[in-house]
């Protein structure tokens, strides 16, 4: 079935919600999503391959892949059913976004051994120029031990995008959007883990010798990057067990861009506001984040929004004489 195909038996256009042209710029936006993922899984595996680094054969590995694989072709089988595009953009969407995921989460590793100098003493420079002491923060939020757990599980909240977005995007037929923020968060996490290999940094923990957990408390983001970090820019790493895997950057802060893509995402929605902005709040104490890290990652998702969207899906659409074909976006 081709876009144009597509367009014609989409509910969504019959019901008026969507306009052709949209339709055809969310199937080209998805089949760049596509090419896009799989120049990063390219550029992955070979990095991989060059710093001797294998990837664990385990079961949460090929599980994953097993999973992305099966959402996918379910999509795809969707999408040829007029009344099922809404289901299937959700099922594809999570595929896309699940395998950025476990590329983006491998990336930051391949970033963080190329062991440039520790930058913490010029980011906590940075932070004080813009006249913020992380110190007082630290002894804010932990001055209310009954809190911190709703502050933990704010969080934690990095894991809901990747399904609600999809989810709400696709069954509202937001489908350019959906896409866009495929994209966005794509392109995110490639400029994260760039920068990140240019300014690596330990964290605020060990920089200001805080301790990091106490009975109703435990920084575990950053306890993991304090344990795997190290091991990673001393080349001694030989072996990634995806289900070991954890964050290990601080500057800029995903946690940060992701708030900010499904705040945006959400249109900023009331309910959106308050988990983005909660778990703004906790990133720094979890991650041990400085306010700079906040920052930059935000910018980095600002950007990165603004060139999803300057990208045109019907680019993707092939001029052929009077009329116009394109390149197919699924196969009955």
């Amino acid at each position: 079935m081709t876009v144009r195909a597509y367009v014609r038996n989409s509910p969504a256009q019959s019901a008026g919600a969507q306009t052709s042209s949209e339709a055809v710029e969310a199937c080209g936006l998805y089949l760049l999503n596509w090419i896009t993922i799989t120049i990063l899984a390219l550029f992955v595996g070979v990095s991989l391959a060059l710093l001797k680094l294998s990837m664990a054969l385990e079961g949460e590995l090929l599980g994953g892949m097993a999973t992305v694989a099966g959402l996918t072709a379910a999509g795809h089988v969707l999408l040829s059913r007029v009344r099922a595009v809404r289901i299937a953009y959700v099922l594809i969407s999570i595929a896309q976004l699940g395998l950025v995921s476990m590329l983006g989460a491998v990336l930051t590793y391949v970033a963080a051994s190329a062991n440039l100098p520790l930058q913490d003493a010029m980011l906590d420079s940075w932070d004080k120029f813009f006249g913020l002491d992380w110190t007082v923060y630290y002894r804010l939020m932990t001055a209310w031990p009954a809190l911190l757990p709703y502050a933990c599980l704010s969080y934690g909240a990095i894991g809901l995008p990747p399904i609600a977005v999809p989810i709400v995007l696709g069954l509202t037929n937001n489908h350019v959007r959906l896409q866009q923020f495929t994209m966005a968060t794509l392109l995110t996490l490639c400029a994260v883990a760039l920068i990140s290999a240019l300014i690596p940094a330990i964290g605020t923990y060990q920089q200001y010798n805080l301790p990091t957990e106490f009975a109703t408390f435990k920084a575990s983001g950053y306890l993991i990057q304090l344990d795997r970090l190290p091991v990673v820019r001393s080349s001694s790493l030989q072996v990634l067990n995806i289900s070991q895997i954890g964050g290990i950057v601080t500057f800029p802060s995903f946690h940060a861009a992701a708030a900010l893509l499904a705040l945006w995402a959400w249109w900023m929605r009331p309910w959106a506001l308050m988990m983005c902005v909660a778990m703004l709040a906790a990133t720094p104490l979890w991650g041990g984040h400085y306010f700079v890290d906040i920052f930059a990652g935000a910018a980095v998702a600002a950007l990165a929004i603004a060139f999803a969207k300057a990208i045109e899906g019907q680019s993707l659409v092939i001029p052929h004489g009077a009329k116009s074909t394109s390149l197919a976006c699924m196969t009955p």
